[in-house]
C-alpha cells in the first residue's frame, strides 16, 4: 500500500477509530531516549495513562477544575 491509499482508508474509519489510529501513530513517535526519565517515573506515567485509558470519564479540564477550587475555597 502507498501512503495515499492508507490515508484514504484511514479517513473512512469512524471518528473513534481514527482517534485510536492517530494515538498509536503519535505514540510511535515518542522516543524514550529523548528524555532522561527514571524507571519509577516511567512506571507512574504508564500507570496514569492506563487509568485514563480505562476510564476517561475521570478527566476534568484545567479551567473547570480551577473554577471549582476557587468556588470551594475562596
Amino acid at each position: 500500500m502507498n501512503i495515499e491509499t492508507i490515508t484514504e482508508q484511514a479517513l473512512k474509519l469512524e471518528p473513534a477509530l481514527r482517534a485510536y489510529v492517530a494515538e498509536i501513530l503519535l505514540e510511535s513517535l515518542d522516543y524514550e531516549e529523548d528524555f532522561n526519565v527514571s524507571v519509577a517515573w516511567r512506571q507512574e506515567i504508564k500507570k496514569r495513562c492506563d487509568e485514563i485509558d480505562a476510564d476517561p470519564s475521570i478527566l476534568i479540564d484545567g479551567g473547570s477544575f480551577m473554577a471549582e477550587l476557587r468556588q470551594r475555597y475562596l
